[in-house]
């Protein structure tokens, strides 16, 4: 199938590699280390609430370093929060992800200083009770846009990223905090088949995008990911054990969780370049329309 004269029809995205799949990974695994930081603090555990804060500042610090590269200058980040605007993602986002890092560094500050430990406190609730948003938003920024390969997973991406992310702050937690790591196992192991569960379900439900998912660079990535998921679950549920295999799961599940990011990054952008992923769905749908009226005719 062509289009006129070759060209695609829709725009690839322009954002760059590694800053978009950077900015996707870490800003969902600092989303879900600051809940764990969160409810570590709730039940008494402080070695594993002190590593989720720091993991959780270091992440969304980090995070919007990325996104700022990405857009070029600074003032295009600013730009976005001039103004909130409920029915787009990308304002939406924006206004998620910077208070989210402020909080989470005074938490992260207050932590390691040891200086003003109520509010330090209050910052590391409150970006708790944020965290949440910041772990799926990106999921749907992605599913908002006209990309076919985004756009027709929007049931399942924000389950997706969600497992991916809690998968990833587990490992932090089972490598920072060993004596306290139950939960964080506990978190890897469920973050883990929430994402695999998630990833299967959206490819069975994205009809003809779904082969951007398992062929080319993308389909590599998405499967090295799977696997490198599984394994790290599989060695979750044993760490408590060994030290050295939860090292080893914390790697397997950090290398899952950016694979996945990357996979469904570029998955996306393939089925933006080849017009035969918005073309021929489209033609499907027309033809679905057409029959259903004849029927109704006859």
């Amino acid at each position: 199938m062509t289009s006129y004269y070759g060209r695609p029809v829709l725009k690839e995205p322009v954002w760059k590699v590694p800053d978009v799949p950077a900015y996707l990974y870490l800003g969902g695994m600092a989303g879900a280390s600051s809940t764990m930081a969160l409810l570590a603090e709730l039940t008494g555990r402080r070695r594993l609430a002190r590593a989720g804060r720091l993991a959780a500042a270091v992440g969304a610090t980090t995070s919007v370093g990325f996104l700022v590269h990405d857009l070029g200058r600074p003032m295009r980040f600013l730009a976005m929060l001039r103004v909130l605007k409920p029915t787009s993602p990308l304002s939406v986002g924006s206004w998620i992800l910077a208070p989210f890092s402020g909080l989470a560094g005074a938490a992260a500050a207050s932590e390691l200083t040891g200086l003003l430990p109520l509010p330090g406190r209050a910052a590391g609730v409150v970006a708790g009770a944020i965290a949440p948003a910041m772990t799926t938003y990106t999921a749907v920024l992605l599913s908002d846009t006209a990309v076919p390969g985004w756009h027709e997973g929007y049931r399942e991406l924000p389950f997706v990223f969600a497992g991916s992310a809690v998968s990833s702050a587990g490992a932090v937690g089972m490598v920072a905090a060993p004596a306290e790591s139950g939960p964080a196992r506990r978190m890897a192991v469920a973050g883990s088949v929430l994402e695999l569960a998630a990833s299967r379900r959206m490819e069975s439900r994205l009809g003809l995008a779904a082969e951007a998912y398992r062929t080319g660079r993308a389909g590599r990535v998405l499967r090295t990911a799977r696997a490198a998921t599984a394994v790290g679950a599989g060695l979750a549920l044993v760490a408590g054990r060994s030290r050295a295999a939860a090292i080893a799961a914390g790697g397997c599940l950090t290398v899952g969780a950016i694979a996945t990011r990357f996979g469904v990054f570029e998955a996306g952008r393939e089925t933006a370049r080849d017009p035969r992923y918005v073309v021929e769905p489209q033609r499907e749908r027309v033809g679905e329309t057409g029959s259903s009226v004849r029927g109704q005719q006859h």
